[in-house]
């Protein structure tokens, strides 16, 4: 069904705007497989498609579903809405009546099987007029044509009822498609829908197993917390009358009906959702029986057949086209013979007798087979029917089922909110966390007080640094001042300056603490753990201990990894007025503090925190983090941190220990390289008090004096690469091999005129040289001798006065390095304060280790309280197991009849062995076996009553069967009889009324002409073209003649046609008649039939 429709939500101006979603909707009728391609534009409502469809349809708009994939379209919308139309998207629809539970099922298809008009036979007064002396093969042609054409009318109706039966398939096969794309889409809506409610199902069972887990955590500790509570004592400060321990700040008894109310309404709330989880997996196996329902459609395999049935109908044109060929060939026959054209070899005969077997080619091969081919097509048109048919009622079923399964979806998805509802509403339980989380908030708020504490000192001794820091910066400023006003004093007068205000002082700052937390308990870090021990306000949960970083566990060796680890477990608040405030005493000195007493202060400030929002964890996520089946591999993430920890404390302490070494034997270099130095000193100022007035003495000291320089100034290097490199030994030949360069240029020297030497034993050798002592005067050379001695004592006091410098300024290096040595010093008792401290982190990391051992044995506790638990499950088990196997034991019994005595007595020996302590489960067990017992009893009675109908229904039906093989035998007998009759009536000769292709006996009269044997009529004759095609064939003429009848013509005597016949003469041949008028002699009026044979192949004589 295909209809198209202009359905427009505007006026025609709209229609020219061009719209690049499409101009054409195509709309599927689910129900039926129809389709309507409906004329629309983007901006046409969804509720005037909806009118359109109920035009051509019958489907009122309130019973119409139109689904686009998983999109309903709502009539308010607009097509563009749902980016339609679209030639890729289309829509199906849905009659929400039918979907109904009552609705009744669809109507059968109704398909019309087309029948063949066949045209009736031509008669003999229909054919063409021919002239009564025309050749009698002639006419025999002629009415082959005829018979030939007739054939191709026949078989053309064949064709064209043959052609509409293979388009109703088609159409058929269309529609069924359809459905099956229909199906698919409400497949998809429904898995859709599905997915959501499974995935909000999942969701509610992982939130209510962990809420389960907790609760039911929370009611098993209970107890034990009350416990804990009791044992913990408060501080002397805090207690008072009635209140001595942690548990007196609660109301027992409130907590306890608490605990109970709690313990019920669990109890309850998980019975329902086991309800719910059962319905659930009803729904769930509901919906995938449903999608393999509807997955079981069988077009492909229709579509394939028709595929093959295609050849059919190429077949029947191959026929088609072989008959007009042979109507096409009788024709041409025809009008050659008609006009004389006939080859010589080609005789009239000839071609009656090829067209004769033309002609039963056609009636024994082509024709049936047309027909045949006819009858396979009605027989697939039958078939697409009913599997249209079947389909139909496939839809009508499924979407029923679709429409109950979305309402179960709807009510599980109602169902999955309430609970939802109830889960968040949990305030019991809420309160009574508070027993659990108590004993957390008293050691949480020790903590406190300790961190408050160390917070007070921090921040006193902070004020302090600033108030120096500011007093220092105050004096800066005046002095700065000063010196501005003695250096423009002389230019500006005093009044100018002060109009200006340039003779203002800074104040001085006074920094006062007002002293807060004065109420504070006298309590430090340490008296945390004497008050509140961990063992019994609760140890940290497995949960806890794999949430917290490796820097918590540890107590931080190093305040950087504690600094990282409260960021990540502390608010932002708790960063910014905490983390941040202890950040800056890394580069700020307190004054009257040292440095290891600020860090001390510090990390206590630290682990008090830490200790706070480690309690806060247990609160907060006590039992809510972990699941049960991670606890192996969250002790195993415990064992491994634990290691790590104390890993890297041995590897702190071999570093620090690594360094303490290197410091010592630095410090062992340096003394030993003071010793040396002070050595070598002391050498030299003995040297120099003996130094003579003598040039060789002179020598000996100045050369001293530069080795001392130069040694020095070696030394004084070496010492500053020894502090910079700290390295301990030193090159002495290095510096000995400097000497000489160094001396030769720290000597005087006159223009060239000497040169100074010095060997390897430090001993100066001068040589003066002259340009010509030939003509120089001796007193003048001793003169010249004086006066250089002269320069030369001059020059040893002002080296000997810069060495004494170089001296002072040696011994202030010895005191810089000695400053060094005891700075190292002082730096080496700080390591050892670390050492100190990262040995104090390491028994606290026993501790915790101890810890953690108390808390294995603690699950081991609970490990066995759930082995007893388990022991009582396995009895009950066991005890099912029993009925199990009594009840196997019934079911095996040999018989139906055993069966049902073995269960009656199974449920009385049970009925009577009920006992009063028995589980619920037994109970229900021993009832279903009850009522199991009384409907196999039933169903025994039942199949025995069934067994009797059995065996009546069996004898009657044997004896049916009998008379249906008595009766099959009679039919066959009659069908062989049959067969055998038209067998004998198709090879019989006829003596009564003649028609063509019937076997005829002509005898030859006295007269010399063959007259046929008729008892009806006995004027027939035998033409003499047949006679001649006998006697061609013999030397003689035979007495009589038989032959298949191929044309008849009736002829009637007139009165002026009367004349002898023609005879034969001796010799064979035919005289000339005297008159042909009147061949026969009859009367006038008589009417008479000229008969023309075929000759049969096996021809009687």
């Amino acid at each position: 069904m295909s209809s198209g429709s202009a359905v427009t939500g505007s006026g025609a101006e709209e229609e020219a705007v061009a719209v690049p979603l499409g101009q054409n909707l195509l709309v599927h009728v689910a129900e039926n497989g129809h389709s309507l391609e409906i004329r629309c534009f983007g901006d046409t409502l969804v509720e005037a498609i909806q009118q359109s469809i109920e035009r051509y349809c019958g489907i009122p708009p309130g019973d119409q579903r139109l689904l686009c994939g998983n999109t309903s379209l709502d009539g308010a919308h607009p097509l563009a809405y749902y980016r339609l139309p679209r030639d890729d998207r289309e829509v199906f629809l849905y009659n929400k009546a039918r979907l109904l539970a009552d609705s009744r099922p669809p109507p059968p298809e109704s398909v019309y099987i087309p029948e063949p008009k066949i045209p009736p036979a031509p008669r003999p007064q229909d054919s063409p007029p021919v002239e009564v002396s025309a050749d009698p093969a002639l006419k025999a042609l002629v009415s082959y044509e005829i018979r030939f054409r007739y054939h191709f009318q026949v078989a053309n109706a064949v064709y064209r009822c043959s052609d509409t039966k293979f388009e109703l398939c088609k159409r058929l096969l269309r529609e069924q498609q359809v459905q099956e794309r229909a199906l698919d889409t409400a497949r998809s809506n429904l898995d859709h829908t599905f997915k959501k409610v499974s995935q909000r199902y999942l969701e509610f069972v992982r939130c209510f197993s962990q809420q389960h887990r907790a609760h039911m955590e929370l009611l098993t500790n209970f107890e034990r917390d009350l416990q804990r509570l009791r044992a913990v004592r408060l501080h002397p400060a805090l207690q008072c009358e009635g209140r001595q321990c942690l548990l007196d700040l609660l109301k027992e008894n409130d907590m306890r009906k608490l605990a109970d109310g709690c313990f019920s309404s669990q109890k309850q709330f998980e019975m329902k959702v086991s309800q719910l989880k059962a319905n659930f997996l009803e729904l769930k196996k509901r919906v995938d029986n449903l999608f393999n329902v509807m997955s079981s459609s069988g077009c492909k395999d229709l579509e394939k057949l028709i595929k093959e049935h295609q050849g059919v109908i190429s077949e029947q044109k191959s026929i088609m086209q072989s008959l007009s060929k042979d109507v096409d060939t009788s024709k041409k026959l025809v009008d050659d013979c008609s006009s004389c054209q006939l080859s010589a070899s080609l005789r009239p005969h000839d071609a009656v007798s090829a067209v004769g077997r033309i002609y039963e080619v056609h009636e024994k091969d082509n024709l049936p087979r047309i027909r045949n081919f006819d009858h396979m097509l009605t027989k697939l048109l039958e078939k697409c029917r009913d599997k249209k048919n079947e389909m139909n009622t496939l839809v009508h079923v499924s979407m029923q089922r679709v429409k109950s399964t979305q309402m179960n979806i709807r009510d599980i998805m109602n169902e999955l909110i309430a609970f939802q509802e109830g889960m968040s509403h949990q305030d019991d339980f809420a309160n009574l966390k508070i027993v659990s989380g108590l004993g957390h908030a008293y050691r949480a708020c020790l903590a406190e007080v300790a961190r408050r504490k160390s917070y007070f000192k921090l921040y006193t001794g902070l004020a302090g640094t600033y108030a120096e820091k500011l007093a220092t910066e105050c004096e800066t400023e005046k002095a700065r001042r000063e010196d501005f006003y003695r250096t423009w004093v002389k230019y500006i007068p005093d009044d100018i300056m002060g109009s200006m205000g340039l003779f203002d002082s800074p104040s001085q700052c006074d920094i006062k603490v007002t002293p807060f937390d004065r109420d504070l308990l006298p309590i430090d870090v340490d008296d945390v753990e004497k008050l509140a021990p961990q063992s019994l306000v609760g140890p940290f949960l497995k949960s806890e201990r794999s949430q917290l970083p490796k820097s918590s566990l540890s107590n931080s060796s190093t305040s950087g990894n504690l600094n990282k680890s409260e960021q990540n477990l502390l608010s932002a608040d708790d960063k910014m007025d905490f983390q941040d405030f202890l950040g800056d005493y890394d580069t700020i000195d307190i004054a009257g503090t040292s440095k290891l007493e600020v860090e001390n202060a510090r990390l206590k400030a630290e682990l008090a925190s830490a200790i706070a929002t480690l309690c806060n964890l247990g609160v907060e996520y006590g039992y809510e983090s972990i699941d049960e089946e991670q606890i192996d591999s969250v002790l195993k993430k415990a064992r491994e941190k634990t290691a790590e920890a104390l890993a890297a404390k041995d590897e702190f302490a071999n570093k620090l220990k690594s360094l303490l070494t290197a410091n010592q034997e630095k410090c062992l270099s340096y003394e030993k390289r003071i010793q040396d130095l002070e050595e070598r000193l002391s050498n030299q100022y003995m040297q120099g008090h003996m130094v003579s007035g003598s040039k060789g003495t002179s020598g000996s000291l100045v050369s001293a004096f530069k080795c001392n320089d130069c040694n020095l100034e070696v030394s004084g290097g070496r010492q500053t690469q020894i502090r910079d490199e700290s390295s301990v030994a030193m090159d002495e030949a290095s510096s000995t091999s400097e000497q000489p360069s160094k001396q030769t240029e720290e000597l005087p020297r006159d223009n060239e005129d000497k040169i100074v030497s010095i060997d390897k034993e430090g001993q100066m050798l001068t040589q003066l040289t002259m340009a010509d002592t030939s003509d120089v005067p001796v007193e003048d050379h001793h003169a010249l001798e004086l006066r250089n001695k002269e320069l030369l004592v001059s020059e040893l006091q002002n080296a000997l006065d810069e060495k004494s410098k170089q001296l002072g300024e040696t011994e202030s290096r010895l005191s810089a390095m000695a400053d060094e040595v005891n700075s190292l010093k002082r730096e080496l008792e700080h390591a050892r304060g670390l050492l100190d401290e990262s040995q104090m982190n390491c028994a606290h990391l026993e501790n915790c280790l101890h810890e953690a051992r108390e808390e294995a044995r603690t699950n081991k506790c609970s490990a066995d309280r759930r082995a007893v638990e388990y022991d009582a499950l396995r009895s009950s088990a066991l005890r099912i197991h029993g009925l199990f196997e009594r009840l196997n034991s019934c079911v095996t019994a040999p018989g139906v009849t055993g069966f049902a005595e073995s269960l009656r007595s199974l449920a009385v020996s049970l009925a009577s062995s009920v006992k009063k302590d028995e589980a619920d489960t037994t109970v229900q067990f021993q009832q279903c076996i009850k009522i199991l017992a009384e409907k196999v009893t039933f169903l025994t009675r039942q199949s025995a009553e069934l067994l009797d109908r059995y065996s009546t229904v069996q004898a009657a039906h044997g004896a049916i069967a009998k008379d249906l093989d008595e009766k099959k035998e009679l039919i066959k007998n009659l069908y062989n009889k049959l067969q055998l009759e038209k067998q004998a009536s198709k090879e019989k000769i006829s003596f009564g009324r003649f028609e063509v292709h019937e076997l005829a006996v002509f005898v030859r009269n006295p007269a010399g002409h063959y007259e046929a044997i008729n008892r009806n009529c006995s004027n027939y004759y035998l033409s003499e073209e047949s006679v001649a095609l006998f006697t061609q064939q013999h030397p003689r003429h035979p007495a009589y003649i038989i032959g298949q009848i191929v044309h008849i013509e009736r002829r009637i005597v007139h009165p002026d046609q009367m004349g002898g016949a023609p005879r034969p003469d001796s010799s064979g041949s035919r005289r000339p008649p005297a008159s042909t008028l009147n061949p026969y002699n009859l009367t006038p009026g008589c009417e008479y039939f000229v008969v023309t044979v075929a000759m049969l192949p096996d021809a009687v004589r």
